[in-house]
């Protein structure tokens, strides 16, 4: 029997359609969703049908648009009958949907139909609907288990999961697994990670890159791929936001790698991500090409971590990243007198109320003349006995490493074995899933242990890798370094691109005198051509490492 709606309220007709709907066939599409509502409502006499669509949309996802606006709708008394194909497509939340049919329905008097689960408010309540939801909610989290598990594999594997390319990179046209530089934006990025680095502040750099009218990378997106992102300003194409060039200059992709699980959920209803801690991220180096040496990326991350706000001039503190107290190990932060019109530093623990150390306080300036002596002092000798440089400098950890090469290679050939072991295992295990000696699950379980153990060698292999050229990359080094003391023969002042090239950390030891006018620190510094020998001021006494600097 034809049952009469009010004529005065919404019939509302609502469809819904996810990722993994789709995958279920032609039935959940949304036009097949249209045409079975439509053809209900017209053979059942209701009127001022209104369709609600969330096209894209987790049944788990309470804050679906069209969703939202139908509950509104309802709770403005303009609705009278929601009609679904299913009780799965009002939503896949049971405890949700269970407060809709059971609770805010019935009190703004709104009639309830499911037309494939004979759900019909009109009738009573329907003994089974709870379960359903219950039933609905179990395939969500099933579905999410299993995608969940699909995901951890790519990851563990070092594929890398991100849906969107990161700018300054798009897909390589012969694998659009992998990625590669964009020419377009590839040098925009570098550019301004050089800038960075060079000491010119987050601010001031979007002002010149908006000055030279670069696009943001949302509108460049959106006008090369047509994809909008939520926070998209057509009618300002060229503004670029502060945080965008923060996360820019903190992103590992840029130097090569892929860095999986920087996220989690807590669970599939909980849509909010978390960041998660180093200790669960998975890091794969070298994967792709670099757009940033790491150098620079190593520079522009000491920078990050030790960093206070740009002065009025949008410059950073030069020092950020390289000041350590020799006593504690805290970082030191610049302070400005403006009574007396210079900078100095103290200690961070000290300034923090956080430990009894000392405030380790040295002037800018001081500090500026001691790094002045010892950057001339030591390029100099490089430049002008370059062949003893090295060779003292080669010296130094030169046995070690031999050991260390000794005892790894019988390590790498152990481990390139096992790879090699578990490789015909995974091709055993294959041919016996295909004469039905093993079960496809059984597979499954088999072969996904084998490949986590093979990710775990192929990462203490890699690592190993790195350690056997630790000679290679001492001799670049050192190399290194000579060359740019070449190429700086006057040096005048200290410069974050100075301090890029030649320091690699400085320790700000106590006076002997606490407070005194005449007593100065005890400064070590570590330089970048062999980070782990200091050359130490004491006042006007001058002593290195490596003895024959002195």
């Amino acid at each position: 029997m034809k049952t009469e709606s009010n004529t005065n309220q919404i019939t509302a007709l609502y469809c819904r359609l996810s990722q993994e709907d789709l995958r279920a066939g032609e039935s959940l599409s949304i036009e097949n969703q249209r045409l079975i509502l439509k053809d209900y409502a017209d053979k059942n006499g209701f009127r001022n049908c209104q369709y609600y669509i969330d096209d894209g949309y987790s049944g788990t996802d309470n804050t679906r648009p069209e969703y939202v606006h139908m509950l509104d709708d309802v709770q403005n008394g303009l609705v009278g009958t929601v009609i679904v194909k299913d009780q799965s497509r009002l939503g896949r939340d049971h405890l949700e949907t269970d407060r809709l049919m059971e609770l805010l329905f019935p009190a703004y008097d709104v009639r309830f139909i499911a037309i494939t689960d004979n759900v019909d408010s009109a009738n009573g309540i329907n003994e089974m609907s709870g379960i359903k939801n219950l039933f609905n909610d179990m395939y969500a989290r099933d579905c999410s288990n299993k995608i969940r598990a699909v995901l951890r594999a790519k990851g563990e594997r070092g594929e890398r999961l991100a849906a969107w390319i990161a700018y300054g990179y798009m897909r390589d046209p012969s694998n659009p697994k992998q990625i590669i530089p964009d020419p377009e934006t590839a040098p925009v990025v570098k550019r301004i990670f050089e800038m960075y680095a060079s000491g010119i502040g987050i601010k001031r750099i979007c002002g010149i890159i908006e000055q030279e009218q670069v696009l943001s990378p949302g509108v460049y997106n959106y006008r090369k791929n047509g994809s909008r992102s939520r926070d998209l300003k057509l009618d300002k194409p060229y503004a670029w936001a502060n945080n965008t060039i923060r996360k820019m200059l903190s992103n590992q992709i840029y130097c090569g790698d892929t860095v999986n699980f920087k996220t989690y959920s807590k669970s599939n209803k909980l849509k909010k991500r978390i960041k998660n801690s180093p200790e669960n991220m998975k890091i794969f180096l070298n994967t792709h090409e670099a757009i940033i040496d790491r150098t620079t990326f190593d520079l522009v991350q000491k920078h990050f971590e030790g960093r206070k706000r740009a002065d009025k001039r949008g410059e950073l503190d030069k020092y950020a990243g390289y000041l350590y107290c020799a006593e504690c190990g805290s970082r030191l932060y610049r302070n400005r007198d403006k009574a007396h019109g210079y900078d100095s530093y103290r200690c961070g623990h000290y300034e923090s109320r956080k430990s009894d150390c000392t405030s380790h306080y040295i002037r800018e300036s001081v500090l500026d003349e001691i790094v002045l002596r010892a950057m001339k002092k030591v390029t100099k000798y490089a430049r002008e006995h370059s062949d003893e440089f090295y060779s003292d400098a080669m010296r130094n950890g030169k046995a070690e490493a031999a050991k260390n090469l000794r005892e790894s290679e019988g390590l790498r050939n152990e481990y390139e074995s096992k790879i090699k072991q578990i490789d015909n295992a995974i091709r055993l295990l294959y041919m016996d899933r295909s004469n039905g000696k093993i079960t496809d699950e059984r597979y499954e379980l088999l072969s996904a242990s084998f490949e986590n153990e093979q990710t775990e060698l192929k990462a203490k292999l890699n690592a190993l890798n790195s350690q056997l050229d630790e000679m290679k990359v001492r001799e670049k080094c050192i190399r290194d370094f000579i060359s740019k003391a070449t190429r700086y023969v006057t040096i005048s002042k200290v410069t974050p691109e100075l301090l890029r090239a030649f320091i690699e950390r400085i320790e700000v030891h106590e006076k002997a005198v606490k407070r005194s006018r005449t007593c100065g620190n005890h400064i070590v510094i570590y330089f970048a051509f062999q980070p782990d020998k200091a050359f130490r001021l004491d006042g006007e006494m001058n002593e290195l490492g490596m003895t024959k600097f002195a």
